[in-house]
């Protein structure tokens, strides 16, 4: 028999099944010739307790199909093949990796997330055309020295582990961007942090920080600094100078006081939530220019400042659960689109108003307000020959200092052409139209499409949403509670910049299609409705997403994928049918579902 024939006779199936044997959860060959040809190979739960020699050794050995195929077509060119830059061995029960990992030189992404690994081999040294590693959800308790060699490296995510400390030579990573050592057991920051040149996003949260290194403000590209529920007494003021900073979080710790801001002219958000915070002076404010969400929460803050009005571009507050008993009239001048009250003793503003929402608290606020100078009948002009009898009542001072086109609270089924025409030729960021009886969208909404950002049409009767607002297409935030909505057009599509909706106490019996179809959505407030389901595999999709309040509804169940939507920071699920996750786990919090849900993945 010849050589030929001996080859062509053999058992395709044989080589296999002693990989099979010796290698852990058999790899179909299928998986792996497509493997050769992309670069890329997916052994996502599969139960493998180690990973097989014919996945270590895919671009060394001879491939199985050689010895089936002898036609040498140009479909199976086995000897054409890719060098695997791809591989993904999340969710197994993987206890260690070998050496042989250098046999994939060429690997430029390695996700070996939620297994059971205690440690990582030296031989990750080699892998030096590595961009991402994600060895996140195991039981690391330390890092080998060698993972400093990885000078392409760009993304490295280590949370969720046992690490209680960080090699020396971290430093030397200059192509890292993003850095998550959230959920560890990290009581200091190596100083050598701060000589990451290309650091951008730093994730902290979760560990035993009593304090940060001075020489973090060396960090001049870093955005994302997050370091929630640790320990931290105070914050270096070297941190006010890192002048690229966008997003800061220091939720749950221990500080008594908020730092300064000189250099942070960039920052966006500031989360101090759940601290001993006691004062909140000028001094804290008068730089933060452009900070749109500012949350203080559950802190020991007895008052506001006037300064609060420096921050003009501010669009979420949240002062909830403090011991504030007035507020500064001036605060209402803010073109606030979230303003949270609750737990605070207030005895300038009755509970009725604060329980109608932020528009209505502002509206309460700008009402107190005495001018120093002109007079009233200089702000709102009088009724004379030359203003239409209508216009009166329209709002005028709203049209032209607050940009607002106010016409609430009058119980009226239709909004009359003269408020429209009141406009003008003053632009126009906010319409606010709630507490009516409307049951339709004004048509004449239209024709503010190239203004309007803000819009509020809450407690009104609205069963539909008609196409005339799916033309604001600047539009960022949409107030629709307190309506009888059970469903929102396709349409919807279109606004592109939506960042918040409200659709609390309607009808909706289900999460919106079309919502998980705008990716710029930050919050989706849908409280008190019927909502019984939801597709976390397209919520995942909404990177931007960060609050979902899904309170009051009837949801029978939590789909445990909904853990996978990382970017949350507020999921309430309060007041649903289901059994699990149980009210002890709700109350500690998002992260603490999040990681609850993603532990009952099934793999």
């Amino acid at each position: 028999m010849s050589r030929l024939q001996r080859v062509a006779g053999r058992d395709p199936r044989a080589g296999f099944r002693a990989e099979g044997r010796d290698g852990g959860s058999p790899v179909p060959q299928g998986l792996l010739k497509a493997a050769r040809k992309s670069g890329q190979l997916n052994l996502s739960g599969r139960n493998l307790r180690e990973v097989p020699q014919c996945v270590w050794r895919i671009n060394v050995d001879v491939p199985e199909e050689a010895y089936q195929n002898l036609s040498f077509s140009a479909a199976d060119r086995w000897w054409e093949q890719t060098d695997l830059t791809k591989l993904i061995i999340s969710n197994n029960k993987l206890q260690s990796l070998t050496d042989d990992l250098r046999l994939l030189p060429a690997l430029t992404v390695l996700d070996i997330h939620d297994n059971q690994l205690t440690s990582l081999p030296s031989a990750i040294r080699e892998l030096e055309n590595l961009q991402k590693l994600n060895v996140s959800h195991n039981k690391l308790k330390m890092l080998p020295e060698e993972i400093t060699n990885l000078k392409n490296l760009r993304g490295l995510y280590l949370q969720h582990n046992e690490l209680t400390c960080i090699p020396e030579g971290f430093e030397q990573l200059s192509s890292l961007e993003d850095l998550d050592l959230s959920n560890n057991r990290l009581t200091t920051v190596p100083g050598s942090f701060s000589s990451l040149p290309s650091l951008m996003r730093l994730n902290l949260s979760s560990n035993q920080l009593k304090s940060l290194p001075a020489e973090i403000s060396r960090m001049k590209r870093l955005k994302h600094l997050d370091c929630n529920s640790n320990l931290l007494e105070t914050i270096p003021p070297e941190l006010a100078g890192m002048e690229s900073l966008e997003l800061l979080y220091l939720r749950r710790n221990k500080l008594r006081f908020l730092p300064e801001f000189p250099s942070c002219r960039l920052l966006k958000e500031l989360h101090v939530g759940e601290n001993q915070i006691e004062v909140l002076g000028a001094e804290h404010l008068k730089h933060l220019s452009s900070i749109l969400v500012l949350e203080l929460k559950d802190n020991k803050l007895k008052s506001v400042p006037d300064e609060i009005t420096l921050l003009q571009s501010l669009e979420r507050l949240d002062l909830s659960n403090n011991d504030i008993s007035s507020l500064p009239c001036s605060l209402g001048n803010l073109h606030l689109k979230f303003l949270a009250l609750e737990g605070n003793p207030l005895r300038t503003i009755r509970r009725e108003i604060i329980n109608k929402g932020t528009q209505e608290v502002l509206k309460y606020l700008r009402s107190k307000i005495k001018d120093d100078g002109p007079s009233q009948s200089d702000s709102v002009p009088e009724t004379t020959a030359m203003t239409l009898p209508s216009e009166s009542r329209v709002n005028i001072h709203a049209i032209v200092t607050l940009k607002l086109l106010d016409y609430s609270d009058k119980q009226t089924a239709l909004i009359p052409d003269e408020v429209f025409d009141a406009v003008k030729s003053n632009p126009i960021t906010s319409i606010n139209f709630s507490k009516n009886q409307l049951s339709g969208i004004p048509q004449r909404i239209i024709e503010l499409k190239d203004m309007v950002s803000d819009v509020n049409l809450s407690f009104n009767k609205l069963s539909f949403i008609s196409l005339e607002l799916c033309m604001l297409q600047k539009l960022t935030f949409l107030d629709l509670r307190n309506n009888f909505l059970t469903s929102l057009p396709e349409e919807m599509e279109s606004l592109i910049r939506l960042q918040t909706i409200n659709l609390s106490f309607n009808r909706f019996k289900m999460l919106p299609e079309v919502l998980y179809r705008l990716p710029t959505l930050e919050a989706i407030l849908i409280s008190n409705n019927q909502v019984g389901s939801l597709n976390p595999q397209k919520m995942k999709t909404m990177e931007n997403l960060t609050t979902l309040d899904l309170q009051n509804n009837d949801l029978l169940q939590i789909p445990p994928e909904l853990g996978n939507c990382v970017n949350l920071r507020t999921l309430l699920l309060d007041g649903n049918p289901f059994r699990v996750p149980r009210a002890a786990i709700l109350m500690k919090g998002t992260a603490a579902i999040l990681e609850y849900l993603r532990d009952r993945i099934p793999t």
